[in-house]
This record gives structure tokens, C-alpha cells and sequence, in this order.
């Protein structure tokens, strides 16, 4: 069986590559800009795995390279990175990618599609855990939220009138191994400690007790897989993540764990955009798929940074 995923050279697409790889698949894998060879799957590289560059924001692409290796399977993750893109330009890759990803899963007679949403589709509700049953308010404060919650309406609607299987994700916050925008904290704390400087606090220094769900990326590889393959699922929706409200200073705590020198002072107590039970309710997954996290806040901190102290790419 062969899974093809684009974007699958970016951070999250190379370790579930490895997951599928693990799980006896072949893989497809795209690139558009970026080129990575990380020592977890690079020996890989032309034999269970085969990288095809292409412009997912080019409706055709896709569904030739689907043709091209006889893919059963897509995993839609490719997405311009955040705000990298104006206006007119991020709609224009968003919206062509999902209709060119459409198209190629439905011509090429895929058994899923699988597409990469967000735990941002959830920003607007005030308080978790956030269930996939959740009703989501049409206003959108980011991109990510407002595509996602597009993409999902849209792809859905698409399923229906062509009866492609379609399934969204929605994806936690990840972390690991590759991550390179350092925009989520455990990453920036990592990295501090490992090179022996403080965190880069330039959007503020973080409040103690506030709380994010964050996911260790070979665990977000997993959930995928199980998306992809599970036979007969009874849902189109499935929130993919550590299904735990982190708080702040649990992640300074893991990393003190590891590197007890490191220097990650934080403002003590609440911010203002603090949330209660801020995290995504995994029963849906956890039931149907049986998916569970194999990587606590604390182990997940020790493996990462033992990933950078060997020199590794981020």
C-alpha cells in the first residue's frame, strides 16, 4: 500500500512518514522549497520512501504524483507557513491546494483523504476541553482558524456530492524533533536550555499557569496513521493530540528535569488569555481509533533535548 503526503518534508510530514514506514506502507513524500534528510528516515530515501517535488497550490500536481506511484492513500499536510504569505497569495495556496488535493484523491480513487485541521478551529470558544462535536463560531481572529474551518465545510460539502471518504484532523499543538519557527514554548525552552541562553521572550514573557494542549510530534505521527488506516470510521472529525491542559511551568519543570542549570524564569500566575480545561477531549480518538500518547510532557522534554544535544537539525 502506498500513502502519499504533501508537505510530507516538513516537520510534522517526516516523522508520520517514519510512522508509515514503521507500519509496513510505502510512502510518497513532497517538498516545494525545503529539503530535509534527518537521520531518523533518510536511509529510507529512495526505497520506502520517494520524495516528488511539487506545488500543491497547482490543482494538477498532486493528482498526477497520486497517479504516478498508485497512492491508496493521501495525507493532505502541505501549508504555507504562518502569516509567510499576503492576503490574496494565502488564499490562493490554501484554497487551490484543497481543491487540487480534492480532485487528485477522487480521480485517482483513493480509499481517504485525510487533511491536516487545527486545535485553532477552537480559538473563539471561551473554555475547553474542546470536542470535535463543539460548534464553531463563524468569526476567525487567524488565518489558521479561518482556513481550517473553511477547508472543513468546504471538503465536506466536496465529499458528499462525489463520495470521497474525507476525514479532518485536528492537530494540537506540536512540538519535537525538526519543529524550526520556534512559535510554541516547549520548543524555545528546549533550545534555551541545550545552548545555554535564556528563551527568546520577545512576545512576552509566559505566565506560569497558563495551559496549551501540546503534543509530542511521533505521537501526532501516530494519530495520523490511525486516522488514515482505521477501517470503517464512524466520524469525519478527530482531534489529534495529548488530550492534557500543560501548564507553563510543568514544561519549565520538564525541562529543569533534564538541564536542573537551565535559566527559563516565567511571570508567576495567570495571563489574561487564560482558558480553563484548555486542552482537546481525545475520547473520539482514543474509542474509535485507539490512539493513546506514548510520550508524557516530561519524557517528550527528555527525548527532544537529547535530540539537539546530539547536534541534530532543531
Amino acid at each position: 500500500m502506498t500513502v502519499l503526503i504533501t508537505g510530507g518534508m516538513g516537520f510534522i510530514g517526516l516523522h508520520t512518514a517514519r510512522a508509515f514506514v514503521d507500519a509496513g506502507e510505502d510512502v510518497v513524500i513532497t517538498y516545494y522549497q525545503t529539503w530535509r534528510e534527518p537521520s531518523f528516515i533518510k536511509d529510507e530515501y529512495g526505497k520506502r520512501v520517494i520524495v516528488e517535488k511539487a506545488d500543491v497550490s497547482e490543482p494538477s500536481v498532486i493528482e498526477e504524483v497520486a497517479k504516478k506511484h498508485k497512492a491508496e492513500h493521501i495525507v493532505h499536510l502541505a501549508v504555507p507557513g504562518v502569516m509567510a504569505l499576503g492576503p490574496y497569495d494565502d488564499y490562493r495556496v490554501n484554497m487551490n491546494g484543497l481543491i487540487g488535493v480534492l480532485e487528485a484523491a477522487r480521480n485517482a480513487e483513493v480509499k481517504r483523504l485525510s487533511l491536516a485541521s487545527s486545535i485553532a478551529v477552537y480559538h473563539s470558544i471561551p473554555n475547553g476541553p474542546y470536542r470535535e462535536t463543539d460548534r464553531l463560531p463563524v468569526e476567525s481572529s487567524n488565518p489558521t482558524e479561518t482556513f481550517k474551518k473553511a477547508w472543513e465545510i468546504l471538503a465536506f460539502h466536496y465529499a458528499g456530492r462525489t463520495g470521497l471518504d474525507v476525514v479532518s484532523m485536528r492537530i494540537g499543538g506540536i512540538w519535537g524533533p525538526l519543529y524550526h519557527s520556534m512559535m510554541n514554548l516547549p520548543s524555545r525552552l528546549a533550545h534555551a536550555a541545550v545552548n545555554g541562553t535564556e528563551p527568546d521572550y520577545s512576545r512576552g514573557v509566559p505566565f506560569a499557569e497558563d495551559t496549551g494542549d501540546v503534543c509530542y510530534v511521533k505521537d501526532c505521527a501516530q494519530g495520523i496513521r490511525r486516522v488514515q488506516l482505521t477501517e470503517d470510521l464512524p466520524n469525519r472529525i478527530y482531534n489529534v493530540s495529548s488530550g492534557i491542559a500543560v501548564s507553563n511551568q510543568r514544561l519549565v519543570d520538564a525541562v529543569k528535569a533534564v538541564r536542573p542549570d537551565a535559566n527559563l524564569a516565567l511571570q508567576d500566575g495567570k495571563g489574561p488569555a487564560y482558558k480553563e480545561e484548555n486542552y482537546l477531549d481525545m475520547s473520539r480518538a482514543r474509542d474509535e481509533l485507539g490512539f493513546e500518547n506514548a510520550f508524557t510532557p516530561e519524557s517528550a522534554m527528555a527525548d527532544y533535548i537529547a535530540w539537539l544535544e546530539e547536534g541534530n537539525e532543531k
